[in-house]
């Protein structure tokens, strides 16, 4: 139960960790750094144990979003027994690779790919048991994978990893045997990888346009505001006689609702606008002196793009609200969120101020 519970605790807090929907580049260079756990799955001995280990360090180029090129020397130490009592055969590789990626979906956190690749391999054998064997050989493999890329924060990515690679050579495994197998057939060694890594891009091109949601959109830049037209708001939905109590010294509810007027985020984010945080801060306060208010956070966007997708946005707006609230000492337990997607406008969609007011939060007196 206990190590359940930890498991559990590690996927959550990685999960934390990953961002979503992070910044594409239509080409980039990453460096790649990390550990492998190498094992023979074919091989001439008796059976491959478990002590072995492996590194890599590498350099990649992405040249589209979908495809990328990469440089990787690796270097691995593998065990195989044999005999009884058992007697042990130790290889030594290093194997610089040039492999190509393919990216099926890269517009999102998690990004699965495939990999196919090769390169030299010059190797060092350890066997007691039979002395007509070299010290050393040089030799080529063959190597295929199926990876995922977790983003993290920034520029930063988490590589998983798992190899088969086949190596155009019989003594491989440290026996002057051969054993016909690997993804080539014929008297050929295999052994499968699993590897753990960081990816940093470290540079960048221009921005992709794939991973944007509603083709031929041109996001224009905010107009001027309107402040006659956000007082217009206001007085739509706070009695003028009230107005100082609004945002200092009590909430005004009408009809049971609580406008935030001008906490507004940025086109198709969760990313408050930085006039937000001033009526936030007062929205605090309100709260605070307010101990017994409990408010359910709405969320709002503008009518751009899917319903569905706007429902999601504008839970993850209102979920920014409640981290703000929280942060600053209102009690959890008095705050909800919903999405209300672009429902009940209060500003004309046709035009991008009226879009951008559109983007707002409204709280819900919860009795």
């Amino acid at each position: 139960m206990k190590t359940k519970s930890l498991k559990l605790a590690f996927v959550l807090l990685f999960l934390f960790f990953c961002r979503i929907n992070a910044q594409l580049a239509k080409d980039s260079w990453s460096f790649t750094l990390g550990g492998s756990y190498p094992r023979f799955v074919n091989h001439a001995l008796s059976f491959a144990t478990n002590n072995n280990f492996g590194g890599f360090i590498g350099i990649q180029r992405n040249f589209t979003e979908h495809l990328g090129l990469r440089f990787q020397p690796k270097a691995v130490l593998m065990e195989l027994a044999y005999g009884t009592p058992h007697n042990y055969s130790k290889t030594f590789a290093i194997n610089p690779t040039l492999d190509i990626l393919y990216y099926f979906v890269p517009c999102e956190s998690v990004s699965p790919y495939l990999l196919i690749g090769g390169g030299p391999t010059l190797y060092f054998l350890d066997n007691p048991y039979d002395k007509t064997l070299d010290e050393s050989y040089f030799t080529y493999q063959f190597n295929g994978a199926f990876g995922v890329e977790w983003t993290l924060e920034g520029d930063w990515k988490l590589k998983t990893e798992l190899q088969y690679i086949t190596v155009l050579d019989g003594k491989f495994d440290g026996t002057n045997l051969t054993k016909n197998g690997g993804i080539l057939g014929g008297p050929y060694n295999s052994y499968f990888s699993i590897d753990i890594g960081i990816n940093y891009y470290f540079s960048k091109g221009e921005p992709s346009k794939l991973c944007e949601l509603y083709d031929g959109i041109k996001i224009e830049k905010p107009e001027k505001i309107d402040y006659e037209k956000i007082e217009n708001i206001v007085k739509k939905y706070i009695p003028k006689e009230v107005i100082k109590e609004v945002v200092v010294e009590k909430p005004v509810i009408k009809e049971n609702k609580w406008v935030l007027v001008g906490v507004n985020f940025e086109f198709n984010s969760a990313k408050l606008m930085p006039e937000a945080y001033p009526i936030l801060f007062y929205a605090v306060q309100a709260l605070i002196q307010n101990p017994d208010l409990k408010v359910e956070i709405q969320g709002y966007t503008d009518n751009v793009g899917a319903e569905s997708f706007n429902k999601q946005l504008s839970e993850k707006r209102a979920l920014a609200v409640k981290n703000y609230l929280i942060s600053r000492g209102v009690d959890l337990q008095r705050l909800k969120t919903t999405g209300m997607g672009s429902a009940n406008p209060v500003a004309d969609n046709k035009t991008a101020s009226g879009r951008a007011l559109n983007r707002r939060i409204e709280f819900k007196i919860i009795k």
